[in-house]
């Protein structure tokens, strides 16, 4: 019913063949209503109305996500790869398959071709089998998971940071994540790592929020689902999920309230939980497919000594990066808080922000392969930081002989960010939201599995949209007659 109601709005009447309504349109219409939102949204914190302003962010984060979302086509790297993935785990969701059904040799190597896909964790892709099953196979469906997982982490984040300080920091924090053009884009598929770097962001701060609640109750459920969370995090990217384990124990540590040996207990209750959550998968993938698994093993290793793919760069990658990720001004509040937390060595919640940023930044920084979506998970630590530097100076404002100076720095602080949201989500070009190459796709409407077709310049979508094997080259008559002995409808595509 839900993809039902978003085709008919999209697909049918708005990207539909009779271009109804532009990208710029249905663009301008979603900025000017978001807009609008955030303005109401300042102005309801401003008089206390926490709840309402944060409804509003909710709001305004969840349209923007849905906008961007709603590309009638899948996105090249990585999002086709995950789509059919995803697609043929509706089957059998513990084997994981890019071809379901590989007529002709492959190698197992080769992640963008092979059969066996063990190439990421499940759990993303699970979720968005789950998704294709309920509301059909279709983008909207595909992108709904990241959708809603994005959506709450600005909740997520507002929490996190209204624990650690005060409620102002917390909004300022949430409408920077609410807007952040790179989070909405690998919640849209958009670019590369797409929807698993979403869901790994999502459980990371989620484990953080939950080690919070944890510490301040001491309430053992909090500590198991932050374990949960957790082994959902290594279920989404693997081992950089355990950055979280340092940011329990200095939380557990700040209270003062737990003796080591409740720490001993506690801490083992979490790494067990942890381990029951993430290791079966990884034992079950060794013992089924071990040639896939030792492989992708070995290639995940080489990241960190090889530049794979191409993704490549210096040590300050991705301190570079952080300018076009966060706004050009983003290294002042970065080198205050840190002088900050330097000087005050024992505030355990500027030093868990701090362990939150650092520690991946550089740990990817040392790693050969680089991308900028590696260290997105630190993000919520970034916002949380902006937002003490930008809530301090208002405190302090008649100490300042040039003030105009201090509200050029707050305003620049928030709207490099939008600036950059904007040229993300790209909502006043002129682009193509349902390409006429993947309509003549979903046309086909192939059903039976025994279908093989060649010379497709969109195989993996082919796939995706219909139940049959695809391949981007012609192939030779001894092929041809070869599949066509063994039961196969063998179909060419004209050029």
């Amino acid at each position: 019913m839900l993809y039902q109601v978003v085709r008919l709005i999209t697909r049918d009447y708005i990207f539909g063949p009779t271009l109804i309504m532009s990208n710029q349109i249905l663009g301008t219409i979603a900025i000017v209503i978001c807009a609008i939102g955030y303005y109401f949204a300042f102005r309801l914190q401003q008089r206390h109305k926490m709840v309402f302003a944060v409804g509003l962010l909710l709001i305004g984060g969840f349209i923007l996500r849905l906008y961007c979302a709603s590309d009638l086509f899948l996105h090249p790297w990585d999002e086709k790869y995950h789509a059919l993935v995803a697609k043929n785990l509706i089957q059998h969701p513990l084997v994981p398959t890019l071809y379901e059904n590989p007529v002709l040799p492959y190698d197992y190597k080769n992640w963008w071709g092979n059969h066996i896909w063990v190439h990421k964790q499940p759990l993303p892709l699970w979720s968005m089998a789950l998704s294709l099953s309920i509301f059909g196979i279709n983008e909207i469906a595909l992108r709904l998971p990241s959708i809603i997982l994005s959506t709450l982490g600005i909740w997520v984040t507002f929490s996190i940071a209204k624990n650690l300080f005060n409620q102002k920091v917390a909004f300022i924090a949430a409408f920077l994540f609410s807007i952040h053009g790179l989070i909405i884009e690998i919640t849209a598929g958009r670019v590369a790592t797409d929807h698993i770097d979403l869901f790994f962001l999502f459980f990371i701060e989620l484990a953080v929020l939950l080690a919070l609640k944890f510490a301040n109750s001491k309430n053992q459920p909090f500590n198991i689902l932050c374990g949960i969370s957790i082994g959902f995090a290594i279920l989404s990217k693997w081992l950089p999920a355990l950055i979280v384990l340092p940011i329990w124990g200095l939380l557990v540590l700040a209270t003062k309230d737990f003796t080591i040996k409740e720490i001993i207990k506690s801490g083992s209750i979490l790494l067990f939980t942890i381990i029951v959550v993430s290791l079966p998968w990884q034992i079950y993938i060794h013992l089924t497919f071990p040639q896939e698994t030792l492989w992708e093993n070995h290639f995940n290793a080489l990241h960190l000594t090889e530049a794979l793919d191409n993704q490549g760069g210096s040590f300050f990658y991705h301190f570079d990066k952080m300018r076009m990720l966060f706004g050009e001004l983003i290294y002042l509040p970065m080198l205050w808080f840190l002088y900050k937390s330097l000087k005050r060595p024992f505030n355990y919640h500027r030093l868990l922000l701090v362990i939150w940023i650092v520690v991946p930044f550089l740990f990817f920084s040392l790693a050969a392969t680089k991308m900028q979506g590696y260290t997105l998970f630190t993000a919520p630590a970034i916002f949380i930081v902006t937002a003490i530097f930008w809530i301090y100076p208002k405190r302090y404002l008649n100490r300042y002989r040039f003030r105009w100076m201090i509200y050029v720095v707050l305003f620049l602080l928030l709207a490099l960010p939008i600036r950059y949201s904007l040229e993300r989500i790209k909502p006043f070009e002129d682009r193509e939201r349902n390409p006429q190459w993947a309509q003549e796709l979903r046309a086909l409407n192939i059903t039976n599995p025994k279908t093989v077709l060649f010379n497709v310049k969109h195989p993996i979508e082919a796939m995706f949209y219909n139940n049959c094997s695809a391949y981007g080259h012609s192939p030779d008559s001894s092929t041809v007659e070869s599949l066509i002995s063994k039961g196969y409808h063998v179909k060419i595509m004209k050029d």
